[in-house]
């Protein structure tokens, strides 16, 4: 069975032919053979949510989901090493940060919600040291730092500086909860390379704005909020794409009650900040196609995902 269709390649729209039976459906470029049924919607890969915490959830959901791939920012690392076994045999890539690496006392060490060892309390550089170097030895893909000023203490500067040099020396790149007036700019200033909220306390100057985008990226996490904080991070978010910043999708998988799957809220979100098309598409980051399941979007809308089946082509 064939059919013509469209696919993003991850950059852009192509024309290519769909072919397969019930193990494996394979997409290849160029024209489809004369006769072949036009088959409606877009294709992709499944799609990656970089913002979730699998401790907070029941993952099992995550092997019949939209998403192949899932960034962890804030867990035990030995509870995801053993999620990243058992998820690859069913297509899911799962990297993780590890713990939240805080101030002492500072946000989540006093949550009830936060497991054991999913966070730790920096004491001094040689401590950032110590643990940054067993994260990088337990194949952490990112250091997850926390600077949430609005819930206690912040590292201070030096001390941010020094866990972002330690990551550096690891190859890592420094993820940042920033929180509270002036803590996504101050995060950005001192090294980090994304952050694992859209700034949400304040609205960002345009100035601000143009820093943030040409030296971060930003994760989504929009739908969490409400209220003003909505409205802050929407109005930041379309002022930065628009500078040109790099904007990933995230939900915050664990942060309230949220689907073990692609966030239909998140993708609304994105739209109020003017996310449409194949700007939305690079979000999602998709998995390349020929790598694993692919999805159908019968409208080109995300939000209408579902796994792409051999009875799709014989429609």
């Amino acid at each position: 069975m064939a059919a013509a269709v469209t696919y993003f390649d991850g950059a852009m729209l192509r024309e290519g032919t769909a072919s397969g039976d019930a193990d494996r459906i394979v997409v290849r470029p160029g024209q489809a053979p004369a006769g072949a049924p036009l088959l409606e919607g877009i294709i992709t890969g499944l799609f990656a949510d970089h913002h979730v915490h699998l401790q907070l959830v029941d993952p099992s959901a995550l092997a019949s989901s939209r998403l192949g791939r899932v960034i962890d920012l804030g867990a035990d690392v030995d509870v995801m090493r053993r999620y990243k076994a058992r998820f690859e045999n069913d297509g899911v890539e799962v990297e993780y940060a590890g713990p939240f690496l805080t101030a002492v006392g500072g946000y989540p060490s006093d949550r009830d919600w936060a497991p054991d060892r999913a966070v730790h309390q920096v004491q001094d550089a040689a401590d950032a040291a110590a643990v940054i170097g067993a994260l990088a030895a337990a194949g952490v893909g990112c250091i997850k730092v926390v600077g949430n000023s609005d819930a206690g203490p912040v590292l201070d500067d030096e001390l941010f500086r020094a866990v972002v040099r330690e990551a550096a020396e690891h190859r890592l790149p420094v993820v940042a909860h920033a929180e509270g007036a002036g803590q996504a700019q101050r995060v950005a200033r001192l090294g980090a390379a994304r952050l694992a909220h859209s700034p949400f306390s304040e609205r960002l100057s345009d100035e601000e704005i143009e820093l943030q985008a040409a030296s971060v990226s930003w994760i989504s996490t929009m739908a969490i909020h409400e209220g003003e904080p909505y409205a802050h991070v929407v109005d930041n978010v379309r002022r930065f794409v628009a500078a040109g910043g790099e904007l990933v999708y995230g939900s915050d998988m664990g942060n309230g009650d949220t689907p073990v799957d692609l966030r239909d809220s998140e993708i609304a979100a994105l739209r109020d900040a003017g996310m449409e098309g194949i700007d939305l598409l690079r979000a999602l980051a998709p998995a390349a196609i020929g790598s694993g399941d692919l999805l159908l979007l019968p409208d080109g809308d995300p939000a209408h995902a579902r796994r792409l089946t051999p009875a799709d082509l014989e429609a």
